[in-house]
This record gives C-alpha cells, sequence and structure tokens, in this order.
C-alpha cells in the first residue's frame, strides 16, 4: 500500500481550500471549497479521518477519506474547536454571553463527530484554559472549573466520576498516555506563599500521594508539555513584569516533573525563555533562551545539558514528526534565519532565510516543512511556502494584495504511519523564489571596500558539546581559517612565480671590496625557521615573529661587522645571543 499523502488546508479572506501536499500540489477537486469570508478556524483530527472548520454560519465536519459532509452544527458563533484523541468528539467553544439577568446559555459543547450529535454543554466564560483535557485512550476527561478540577470516565458526561475541591487547581494538564493516569496540577500561592507545581497519579490527588513536587514564587500564569511517553512534563512559570527591569518580556523558570524525579531546568544565559520543545521521541527536549543572541541547550531525561547550538538570531523550536531533524529559527522581528539540525548527530544540514514569516509547520512526512506569512500579522507579501529539510524550495504560492492569508494547516496522522526519513546532507533540486533575495551586506564607507571587516556586534557561541569551551573553539576556528589564508595566498603567489618564470637573479655588487666579501654566516637559521603557514598555535607564531624580527637585526649587525664598522658594546651582545634564539626556534618547531 503506497503511503498517503498529507494534504493542505488553507484559510483566508477567500474561504477555504485543500491542496495535496508533495510532490503534486494540486487541488483537492472532491473538496467542495468553503468561500464564506468568516471562517474563523479550522482543525484536522489527530487521526487524520476528519476536517473540521467554522465559516460563521455553521461547524461543518467532513471525512479526509471521501471529503463527504459528515455533521453540519447550526453555531454561528462558535470562535475555538478541538478534537479527542482519536477524533471521536468535537469540541467547541463560544464568547459567553453575560446579561443583568445573569450568564447565558452553555457555551462549551462536546459533539460526537461522526454525526454531530450533542453529548454535553457547559458554562464556561474564559476562553484560556476551555479545553477539556483527555487520556490517550479517551477513558478520562477532564475540565478545570472555578479552582475544582472535574473527571469523567468513559464519556459519561451526566455524572462526575471524581471531583477535587480542596487544592485550588487553577490549571492542569493529563498525561498522553493510556492508564495508571497521570495529571500534572498548578496550584497558585497567595502573597507571601509560593506556588506549587504537583503531579498526581488518578484519581489519588490528595498532598501525600504527589509523585513530584515543585515550588516557586514568581508566576503569573503557566504552560505545561508532557512528553509523548507521558512519563516527564515541564512546566514553564512565567511573570508579566520583571521587577528587576532587566527583561521586557517579565520573567521564567522552567521546571521538570517525572514520575521519578523533580528538578529545576538550569538555563546557562540571563534573559526570557522563547520556546520549549520535546523531541517526539520523548528522551530529551531543547529550550530556547537568554537575551539575543539566544542560546540553545538539548537536555536528556537527567536534565542534563547533551548538546550546546551555541548562540545566534533565534527564537523558536520545531521538531520534525519522528524526531530526526530539528528547526531552529529566528521569526517575529528577528530576519527569519532558519537552521537544519541532524538531531541524533548533532550536525548543521543546511541555513536558509524565510523572511516575514509569521507560521512554521513540519509536514508529516518529517521531510518537508511550511513556512507562512499570514494576516493579521502581515498584511503585506502574504503568502505560503513548502521546503524540503535539506534547504531546496520545492512549492510557492503567493497571495495578491487585494487577498489575505490566515491560516494553513498540515493534516495531522498518528505517529508510525510514516517512516522515520534518513538524513542526506546533499540539497534535493528545487525551484526558484519569485521573489528576489534583499541583498544581506551592511553598508560600509568606501575607503572600507574591499578590506576584511572583523567587527561584530555579539561574540557569539559556537556549537559545542558540555565540557568544551566555546570561545576557545571559536578562537581557535579564527586561528585556523586565518592561516589557512595564508597558506592559500602563499601558494598561489609562488604558482604565479613558476607560471611567469619570475626568477631574478642578485646582481653582483659595483663595489670590489664589497664584491669579495663573504657574506655574514647563517648558521642555517633559514633551514631552522619554519614558515608562519606550518604553525596554526596563533601563540607560537606571535613568538616566532618576535625571534625573526631580532634574527633579522642580528644579520645586519654582522654585516655592519663585516664591512669594518666599529659596532657598540650592546650591539655585541645582541650578536651573542644568536645561539640561543635559534635553540628556542627549535623548541618552537617541536
Amino acid at each position: 500500500m503506497a503511503s498517503p499523502v498529507p494534504v493542505v488546508a488553507v484559510r483566508g479572506s477567500t474561504g477555504i481550500s485543500i491542496n495535496l501536499g508533495p510532490p503534486n500540489y494540486d487541488p483537492v477537486t472532491a473538496f467542495q471549497k468553503d468561500d464564506s469570508k468568516a471562517c474563523k478556524c479550522m482543525l484536522f483530527s489527530p487521526d487524520s479521518s476528519k476536517f473540521a472548520w467554522v465559516n460563521g454560519i455553521s461547524v461543518k465536519i467532513v471525512s479526509t477519506s471521501t471529503w463527504k459532509l459528515l455533521a453540519e452544527i447550526p453555531r454561528p458563533k462558535v470562535s475555538c474547536i478541538k478534537f479527542s484523541p482519536k477524533g471521536t468528539y468535537l469540541m467547541t467553544w463560544e464568547p459567553c454571553i453575560t446579561t443583568t439577568a445573569g450568564p447565558g446559555g452553555p457555551n462549551l459543547h462536546i459533539f460526537k463527530s461522526e454525526n454531530g450529535e450533542l453529548v454535553k454543554d457547559f458554562i464556561h466564560k474564559k476562553q484560556t484554559g476551555w479545553e477539556p483535557q483527555w487520556s490517550q485512550d479517551e477513558k478520562l476527561c477532564g475540565r478545570c472549573m472555578n479552582d475544582e478540577l472535574l473527571f469523567y470516565e468513559d464519556g459519561k458526561f451526566d455524572s462526575v466520576a471524581l471531583r477535587v475541591r480542596d487544592q485550588k487547581i487553577a490549571n492542569f494538564a493529563v498525561a498522553p498516555g493510556t492508564a495508571p493516569y497521570h495529571v500534572l496540577c498548578y496550584m497558585p500561592g497567595k502573597s507571601g506563599t509560593p506556588s506549587f507545581g504537583r503531579l498526581f497519579q488518578y484519581p489519588k490527588f490528595d498532598q501525600q500521594s504527589s509523585l513530584a513536587n515543585r515550588s516557586f514564587f514568581q508566576a503569573d500564569r503557566v504552560e505545561m508539555f508532557w512528553n509523548c511517553k507521558a512519563t516527564a512534563a515541564l512546566l514553564l512559570a512565567s511573570t508579566d513584569v520583571d521587577k528587576t527591569g532587566s527583561s521586557y518580556y517579565g520573567k521564567q523558570t522552567l521546571h521538570f516533573l517525572s514520575t521519578k524525579e523533580s528538578a529545576l531546568v538550569v538555563l546557562g544565559k540571563e534573559g526570557p525563555i522563547y520556546s520549549v520543545e520535546w523531541s517526539p521521541k520523548g528522551t530529551e527536549f531543547c529550550v530556547c533562551y537568554g537575551f539575543m543572541p539566544a542560546k540553545v541547550t538539548m537536555y536528556n531525561m537527567k536534565v542534563e545539558s547533551v548538546f550546546e547550538f551555541g548562540t545566534g538570531p533565534r527564537n523558536a523550536i520545531h521538531y520534525n514528526p519522528t524526531g530526526n531533524i530539528l528547526i531552529l529559527g529566528g521569526f517575529g522581528n528577528l530576519r527569519g534565519g532558519v537552521e537544519v539540525w541532524d538531531a541524533p548527530q548533532r550536525k548543521l544540514i543546511t541555513k536558509l532565510e524565510a523572511p516575514d514569516t509569521t507560521l512554521l509547520e513540519w509536514s508529516p512526512d518529517g521531510k518537508h516543512f511550511m513556512t507562512a506569512t499570514t494576516a493579521p500579522r502581515l498584511r503585506m507579501g502574504n503568502g505560503f511556502k513548502i521546503w524540503h529539510y535539506s534547504g531546496a524550495l520545492m512549492y510557492e504560492r503567493p497571495w495578491n494584495k487585494q487577498e489575505e492569508l490566515w491560516e494553513v494547516l498540515w493534516q495531522s496522522f498518528p505517529a508510525g504511519v510514516f517512516k522515520e526519513p534518513s538524513i542526506s546532507y546533499k540539497a534535493v533540486e528545487g525551484i526558484q523564489p519569485s521573489q528576489p533575495t534583499a541583498s544581506k551586506q551592511v553598508y560600509r564607507p568606501p575607503s572600507a571596500r574591499g578590506k576584511e571587516s572583523n567587527f561584530k556586534l555579539h561574540e557569539e557561541e559556537l556549537p559545542h558539546k558540555p565540557g568544551e569551551s566555546p570561545l576557545a573553539a571559536s578562537n581557535s576556528s579564527k586561528a585556523a581559517l586565518k592561516m589557512k589564508k595564508k597558506r592559500e595566498a602563499k601558494k598561489a603567489k609562488k604558482a604565479e612565480q613558476q607560471s611567469l618564470g619570475d626568477i631574478v637573479e642578485t646582481p653582483a655588487p659595483a663595489n670590489p671590496a664589497v664584491r669579495d666579501q663573504k657574506p655574514p654566516a647563517t648558521n642555517g637559521i633559514n633551514t631552522l625557521i619554519p614558515a608562519d603557514s606550518e604553525i596554526d598555535d596563533p601563540e607560537k607564531l606571535k613568538k616566532l615573529k618576535k625571534i625573526k624580527s631580532k634574527l633579522d637585526q642580528i644579520n645586519r649587525l654582522k654585516e655592519q661587522l663585516a664591512s669594518g664598522k666599529q659596532l657598540e658594546i650592546n650591539q655585541l651582545d645582541k650578536i651573542k645571543k644568536e645561539d640561543e634564539l635559534l635553540q628556542e626556534i627549535k623548541d618552537l618547531a617541536l
């Protein structure tokens, strides 16, 4: 059976359409395009079998195998949708209408996705944290309401299986696994008391039964990230304002909790945390953090740094679905640089530029990724591109100035449908971009043009393993590069002289007295002194140059002495030090 081809859903001011992904990119004609200009959101089910969207009139659900309509739900005010892990249920949220008589009707609904049948509805005022949390097998569902946790089992929403009241839980996340179920909870602290992140095993939610605990004082909100194996989670605690005034972004701390231990993730640079991402393999995670140029570090399950990706203009991390290719990007107020890494080997595959990118998403096949420029973030230059991981541009679809692109979405597939792609460092054949690439060169005054510039706004660290000195590696690389340039220049000059037969003989002196004198003995100095190009160590090269200068002075003094000139005592002492300097050269040459 041939592998499925992931499709791409496109939402904008012209409605919603669907195209095939690589290598065809043709429109899916079986899907009836929705031309509504009020399409608020769209979503594929995690099992890839269904596609749902909202068009300002109703919520529509279609089957991705036939693209035929499964259900149409008349809810015109819906602004958020979410599928359950197996795609059995579709959850919708719409703004809660409050009148003088009190809150309006239910605004959170759970429907069966196969026919649109209403299963249960609730009142949930806030949009943040509206989504009910599910276990992977859909046997456990939980929702947070007024500092309480309510759990439902086996799709029975008419009766609450467990109610957690005394913990005052503000946020929670159910692990994406099967029984035994684990739940990470956030309990905000009051003035002078710490906040807590606690890991529990359902249904034991008393403090004595917690599997792991982390306390922290500074937290206005938290984000939780479970790994795919449901064995560990990361908790990112953030404050909106940094009281020290050192960061515009507030202050963040990152905590690690697992069923066995908990720890603070120690970061190697001061500054905000931009992105946190678990590998789909579930055994490592990456963090992008620090004042620009930002640093990216990979950690293992013991919260130990296993690789430093150095520093650079980055603020985003994206693993491909199989976890063997990693993208580090710098978007938003950064120039749109993209680095593609071989994650297992820790090697850079390629670099490319994707300016004005507001959205990046990997294809389910793990070989291609999409970058898009969308409104309302950017209203000019809207469109999307599909790239191969080797850096080749495979497809480009620009929008005209009268239309807006709002969202581009790959069809999602369960893990294991696509094989892990083998990594090649050779770029595949692609297409040329329609828009010319802007010049990256900085303005340089005429007096500085044609000369090498060593100016850098920031001293960037190079990628390295823990324990290695990134600055030493950087200096060594700079020195080696300089020596390499010198060697190449010397070879080129020598080849040029040989090709032109540029052999110049030294003319004999006109004065017979000087002509008959023997040249001063050099004691084989020229054979002892190694060429600059043969030494890669900057310190050794510096010492060698000093010794050469002293020997040149001694040779001139010996010439003056041979011609009969009277030398000073200090000049004679210099000549006596010749043997000592030659010995130093021998030691340096070893």
